[in-house]
């Protein structure tokens, strides 16, 4: 039965829920103005969390589905880093005052492309325009083929606690497929190098579904990664949008493995983890049992935004950066992708954002319950329709997606609580849609993008 599900609706086009709703409804509608109002709205006494986005890398990766842009040369990214600080003063001055900090996070691309010297000076720069609380997490993505040990020594003298390095496979065909070629010596050197100078808490991407991979390879892979003993590890499912992202038109669409292929070497990867002592966080995470996410999950206070599963309880996330997406109480705004109609935003003295979603009460609801799914595997539905004025007998009553998953053992209802079943994990996003109303919608508009 498990086997049968997953290959049913293990490949099905789901939101990930990293937002709800999901990005395809964002709309000008939500523009800097109302930004502006959103952030002089903060409440002085809340921590907010911190994202900067730096979209360059110094070469390709074909499975790539992230917003970021080549460059073998230092001057674009210079400019670029001029333009984050005028943004950055600009948000910290219609905010109005040194807002506190609790999380920082650094992406990309790739983050670590900065020059030392000018990364010291973006964190500077935050420190002045925000109150970074004495043990926020400082968290940055790291390439392990780049980096340098001036970077290094000056992620710690920053503040840097989190590494988040990109590993995907270790697989020395799959790396061929995918034009990233990085030695298992290259990775283990960088986590070394990472944990001398004090950078402890260090996370591993890993991903399934590449062209020729395996599963006798992801576990090959898993098994290589557990001998750096990294603290977290998040699994993606490779997507494959060539339409989208041109460079996929490098891979061979031929080599790449099928929708039960897929679901086994998933299954192999978090058997894998399991099996080793790592608890499986959610839906695509796996952490060490003392993580704070492990400890999240287990009192029930883990959360999902854009950087997948964590402990950061803030309401309010501001991005900064080209294409970075930010959340108040009020809703979510996206900065300009395009990295030249960003610059000029910014360049004119306005706020970068480009689109955005006003929520509505029934909005917050529905994104609690989706919320609680993907990280608990159960909602209290009553209580959640409770405390945000919702008609619980109105949300599920005729709800076919949430009857037909009851129905297939997905998920059953335990008196008030709607839990999904153990073997059907995986299938979490399945459950979580049901409650998605604008699902159909913006399938379509993601469909008129493309």
């Amino acid at each position: 039965m498990q086997s049968t599900l997953l290959r049913a609706y293990g490949e099905a086009r789901l939101p990930r829920y990293t937002s709800y709703p999901t990005a395809p409804l964002f709309s000008p509608v939500v523009d800097d103005t109302v930004y502006a109002g959103w952030l002089s709205a903060l409440a002085p006494r809340d921590p907010v969390s911190l994202y900067l986005h730096i979209p360059y890398c110094r070469s390709m990766c074909w499975y790539c589905g992230c917003n970021t842009t080549i460059s073998g040369r230092d001057e674009p990214v210079a400019n670029y880093l001029d333009i984050l600080h005028r943004e950055i003063e600009l948000v910290a001055s219609q905010i109005g005052r040194r807002q506190r900090v609790k999380y920082v996070h650094f992406g990309g691309g790739t983050p670590t492309i900065m020059k030392p010297a000018q990364f010291i000076g973006l964190v500077h720069l935050l420190r002045d325009a925000f109150d970074i609380v004495d043990d926020a997490e400082l968290a940055i993505e790291i390439d392990p083929r780049t980096i340098t040990r001036e970077m290094l020594a000056a992620m710690r003298g920053s503040g840097i606690n989190r590494a988040s390095l990109g590993v995907q496979t270790f697989d020395p065909k799959v790396q061929q497929s995918i034009n990233r070629i990085q030695s298992v010596e290259c990775t283990s050197q960088t986590v070394a190098a990472l944990r001398r100078v004090g950078i402890n808490r260090i996370n591993f991407d890993l991903i399934y579904g590449l062209p020729n991979q395996t599963v006798q390879s992801c576990i090959e892979t898993v098994k290589t990664a557990l001998t750096m003993k990294p603290d977290r590890l998040a699994v993606f499912g490779y997507a494959h949008v060539p339409d989208v992202k041109k460079h996929q038109r490098l891979i061979d669409a031929k080599t790449l493995p099928d929708s039960a292929e897929r679901v086994e070497q998933t299954i192999a990867i978090a058997d894998a983890l399991v099996n080793a002592g790592y608890k499986q966080i959610g839906l695509d995470c796996f952490a060490l049992p003392d993580d704070e996410l492990g400890l999240a999950q287990a009192s029930h206070r883990l959360r999902r935004n854009f950087q997948g599963y964590t402990s950061d309880d803030c309401e309010a996330l501001i991005g900064f950066g080209a294409s970075a997406i930010g959340k108040t109480k009020h809703g979510y705004v996206q900065n300009e992708t395009a990295i030249g109609n960003y610059s000029t935003r910014v360049r004119d003295g306005r706020l970068a954002t480009a689109k955005g979603y006003s929520l509505t009460s029934e909005d917050r609801g529905r994104a609690a319950i989706i919320e609680r799914l993907m990280c608990d595997f159960e909602a209290d539905l009553p209580g959640i329709c409770s405390r945000y004025g919702l008609d619980h007998a109105a949300l599920t009553g005729g709800n076919e997606r949430l009857s037909r998953a009851i129905d297939e053992g997905l998920a059953q209802m335990d008196g008030n609580i709607l839990r999904i079943e153990n073997d059907h994990r995986y299938l979490v996003r399945v459950v979580a849609a049901a409650f998605d109303s604008y699902l159909d919608r913006s399938a379509q508009r993601h469909s008129k993008a493309v």
